[in-house]
């Protein structure tokens, strides 16, 4: 490979053929996949790897190169989503990016192992060990309902809790459904479908059923929770956003004792016909400094989807903001700027 004179080289080399391997990638996928981000050229002999290109470019690709490789000696596999939130962590907190796998979750019946991949992740992780009740408000994509499923799960196989139940607002997304045919299940199921999905990454479906029959797990509408006391539970509430404010009092009242109680949502994201009335939207201002509950509040920064997904939200978020929300500094006021510990 030609050098100039003006260019840095920085050359990587790795003992283990295996750890090469991994990092490297099937035919240097992870390799060319950096290169979206840094101008550097590269080339991969065996287990060593030559990077070129300005002294900059070359020292940032250095380092996420190395925490990469530290993180694959964990056993975890690389993968792009990997690298793109290694990429934008590194650049953003100026350490490593083996920070982020501190906070493993661990689901014994599946040996599965869920990483937090971003430093908010990462806080709202070790929020939910630490308090109980968090809030984590943010766009699609960035794994609110994910890690707090990740989290029950672990909660009830360590014996922290005795069931989990995960609840949601049965609201169509801008679209009236019209009359639904079949029982009551029949009739709900379709609004707690991506309830179903998330648990069924984490768990088979015939363990997940055997959860369900023994009323260990159950997943039902926000409507069903009124009247009720849970205790020795973690409940989960999602798409907070669409409960209207006494759904949300309702809810948040119905903790017990040994509970630990974790509401998602995405005030960007409100079908109800008054978005003012949202629940989520309320209990920013409403619990703003009660001691043990904890708000996380999730950027684009967060998403864990398709790189596109950063840029559509980014764009809607350029929008016009919501009659009497304020916003500070260009974005939406954290009500929580001080955190209540």
């Amino acid at each position: 490979m030609e050098t100039n004179p003006e260019e840095d080289v920085l050359r990587l080399s790795f003992d283990d053929t295996h750890l090469a391997r991994n990092l490297f990638g099937p035919r240097e996928e992870n390799i060319r996949h950096l290169r979206k981000y840094f101008n550097v050229k590269t080339s991969v002999r065996g287990t060593h790897l030559t990077l070129i290109g300005d002294k900059q470019e070359v020292e940032s690709t250095g380092k996420v190169i190395n925490e990469l490789a530290t993180i694959v000696k964990k056993g975890f596999v690389i993968r792009p989503s990997d690298i793109d939130q290694a990429v934008r962590y590194v650049a953003h907190t100026q350490k490593g990016a083996d920070n982020l796998y501190k906070d493993q979750i661990f689901i014994p019946p599946m040996r599965k192992m869920v990483v937090p991949k971003t430093k908010n992740q990462s806080s709202y992780v070790d929020a939910i060990r630490k308090y109980d009740i968090v809030i984590g408000i943010g766009p699609a994509g960035t794994g609110k309902t994910y890690l707090a499923m990740a989290m029950a799960l672990s909660a009830y196989y360590k014996k922290e809790v005795s069931r989990i139940i995960l609840a949601r607002p049965a609201i169509e997304a801008g679209e009236k459904l019209g009359f639904l045919p079949g029982t009551m299940y029949e009739k709900v199921n379709p609004y707690l479908r991506p309830l179903h999905d998330a648990l069924y990454d984490m768990l088979d479906m015939d363990r997940a059923a055997r959860l369900m029959e023994k009323g260990v797990l159950e997943i039902a509408p926000l409507a069903f929770m009124r009247g009720r006391t849970l205790n020795d539970a973690f409940v989960i509430l999602d798409e907070a956003q669409n409960s209207a404010s006494e759904q949300m009092k309702m809810f948040l009242t119905r903790l017990g004792f040994s509970s630990k109680c974790v509401v998602t949502g995405d005030i960007t994201q409100i079908d109800l016909p008054d978005k003012r009335s949202s629940g989520l939207v309320e209990i920013q201002r409403i619990l703003k400094g009660i001691k043990g509950i904890r708000f996380i509040y999730f950027t684009e920064k967060d998403v864990v989807r398709h790189p596109l997904v950063q840029k559509i939200i980014r764009a809607y978020e350029r929008k016009e903001p919501l009659k009497g929300e304020k916003l500070v500094g260009g974005k939406r006021e954290d009500p929580t700027e001080s955190d209540q510990s």
